[in-house]
């Protein structure tokens, strides 16, 4: 079961703050709203900042036994500040949320445009789930970090330093005291919930290993009736639920003591405070409503402080997103170009010249696919290529669509090294249709379309018919809007197969590459397929990539190939001659009843 990728947290480094910050390269287009909702949020958290104040003056003002109208006046102030505080934050968050999901937006279109552009050596080398994890996962926290979390840091900052400062304004001695004790034990209280929090993120682990083996065991419960494991598959599942129940329980002892401890820490600090502050009251040092307002001042810098933890946190996994994201950013890309038709010092015969072509991965460097390999392909030949599994045909195919670049060696199309031509005039000129095929999960008309997007009702429905596709589409309900599932998962193999090749006839190529395509078909899926291949390789070059020699018996030239050399090559009838020749033998096991 493929996971979703988890964005480490990363320590914030000079290095890691200018990867971030280049995220606001995207946000640049918008920062005069992005700046008017910075002073928004200046102004909500100095109006915040006013609150405890008025209340104490309030206070001292009833204390004092102050005339009515003097009451009055602050108390409308203080509606006042929360208005304001309110108008303030509503627009605050309008804001940055606009901000947010323009910014956002572009930099997902950004980040998937260079993705689709990147070499198949880059998807070779990265995992389907790891990459949709970079633009979901990643990209999401961005956003929220974006919308709320920096807006939230900057607000606690203000708090923090602009409620200090008036803490120390109206007592330094209290404050000190207040200081000394409130958020010593706030720290704790984080410290102490983040501990906790670990156990329930292993409670979750084991709950989410209990799930997959239930997963498992229902979709292979076949496997696991013919083998009689239904005992065993039981056990397993009772030890990972026992293992989660144990940690739950655990957890649910230091949970009742972070609590006992939240009631005594948190509160005893509170009236530890308030001890202070009255002892310095008798003492006429402050009066009542300074007091008052010190608490309420004392209760929002403690719980800022513990929020603050939760704030850097967030900001150290957005590092680590965005140095993730802008690692990928930062790969090759394909030079690729935006052809509606191919110019005309592009356009391919379809003769081929291979010339010593060697070929590795460069995760393998020491497994060479292709050994000094040359052929030569003509224009509209059928060419085969056969030979046992791993020799490298399909290798040679992606070579010549520059799926891959040699290692070393030439190939030439119309006597021209294959660079000189750009990636999208080779690949709009040549076609593949695989052995496995891929369909994506819309309609029949817009999977056989996507050979030639933009093509007629009238084209798409040719294609399908010189296909042998019409056959079984008209029999659906719904004919060409008949959704095919994901991956094609609603039609057979064989009609999966006639949707390929119905693509790669509108799209018409030069050059058709056939890898096993008729392969693992019953006998009359077989036919079909195989009377559609023939009206697509007319008057085209066409390589066949076959195990089974009868698909190739006609073909004009065959290669043989083994551990990446050509070893043997000709017509069907000049290798079957070749007395104790690979293609030899192979026919002769292939044919003998």
């Amino acid at each position: 079961m493929a996971q979703g990728v988890e964005v480490q947290k990363k320590k914030i480094t000079a290095e890691g703050l200018r990867k971030a910050l280049r995220l606001y390269g995207y946000l640049k287009p918008f920062r005069l709203e992005y700046g008017i909702g910075i002073l928004f949020l200046f102004g909500s958290s100095a109006a915040s900042l006013a609150f405890p104040r008025l209340v104490g003056e309030l206070v001292s003002a009833g204390s004092e036994n102050r005339l009515a109208e003097s009451i009055n006046l602050i108390a409308l102030l203080i509606l006042v500040t929360l208005v304001v505080q309110s108008l303030l934050s509503y627009f605050r968050v309008v804001l940055f949320v606009n901000v947010s999901e323009k910014t956002i937006a572009s930099v997902r279109k950004s980040v998937y445009n260079h993705i689709i552009r990147l070499p198949i050596d880059f998807f070779d080398r990265h995992r389907v789930g790891e990459l949709n994890s970079r633009i979901s996962a990643d990209i999401s926290l961005l956003h929220d970090t974006l919308t709320f979390t920096l807006a939230e840091f900057i607000r606690q900052i203000i708090i923090i330093t602009g409620g200090i400062t008036l803490l120390v304004y109206t007592s330094w001695k209290l404050t000190l005291f207040m200081l000394a004790v409130l958020p010593a034990v706030v720290l704790l209280a984080v410290f102490f919930g983040r501990y906790i929090r670990r156990f329930s993120k292993n409670v979750q682990k084991k709950v989410a290993e209990s799930n997959t083996i239930v997963e498992e065991t229902l979709q292979g419960i076949r496997s696991v009736k013919t083998y009689t494991n239904e005992l065993f598959e039981s056990e397993r599942y009772r030890k990972k639920v026992d293992e989660a129940a144990a940690i739950g329980v655990k957890s649910g002892r230091y949970r009742g003591a972070f609590s006992a401890f939240m009631i005594t820490g948190i509160f005893g600090a509170l009236v530890a405070v308030i001890w202070k502050g009255v002892s310095l009251m008798s003492e006429g040092v402050i009066d009542t409503g300074q007091l008052f307002s010190f608490v309420i001042y004392s209760g929002f810098i403690g719980g800022t402080i513990g929020g603050l933890a939760g704030v850097y946190t967030q900001i150290q996994r957005f590092i680590g997103a965005t140095d993730e994201l802008f690692d990928l950013t930062g790969e090759r890309q394909e030079p690729l170009d935006e052809l509606s038709d191919i110019p005309q010092n592009q356009y391919i015969t379809g003769d081929i010249s291979i010339r010593d072509l060697t070929f590795f991965y460069k995760s393998r460097p020491e497994e060479v696919v292709l050994h000094d390999l040359s052929m030569d392909i003509k224009e509209d030949q059928v060419v085969a290529i056969v030979g046992p599994s791993g020799a490298g045909k399909t290798t040679l195919t992606a070579l010549l669509m520059r799926l891959h670049e040699p290692v070393s060696g030439t190939i030439e199309f119309n006597g021209h090294d294959i660079r000189d031509y750009s990636l999208s005039a080779i690949r709009k000129q040549i076609a593949l249709v695989p052995q496995d095929i891929f369909l994506f999960g819309g309609t029949i008309s817009e999977n056989i379309a996507y050979g030639r997007p933009g093509a007629s009702d009238g084209d798409i429905a040719e294609a399908a018919r010189q296909a042998n596709a019409m056959e079984f589409i008209e029999r659906f309900p719904e004919k060409m809007e008949t959704v095919v599932g994901e991956r094609g998962t609603q039609l057979s193999g064989g009609q999966r197969q006639r949707i390929a090749i119905a693509r790669a006839l509108l799209k018409n190529p030069r050059i058709l590459i056939l890898d096993e395509a008729t392969s693992s078909l019953d006998s009359e899926s077989e036919r079909l397929v195989q009377e559609a291949l023939e009206r697509l390789m007319k008057s085209r070059t066409s390589i066949v990539i076959a195990h089974r020699l009868s698909t190739v018996r006609s073909a004009d030239n065959i290669f043989v190939l083994d551990k990446g050399r050509i070893i043997e090559s000709g017509t069907h009838d000049e290798l079957i001659r070749i007395k104790g020749g690979v293609y030899s033998n192979l026919s002769s096991m292939q044919f003998s009843i």
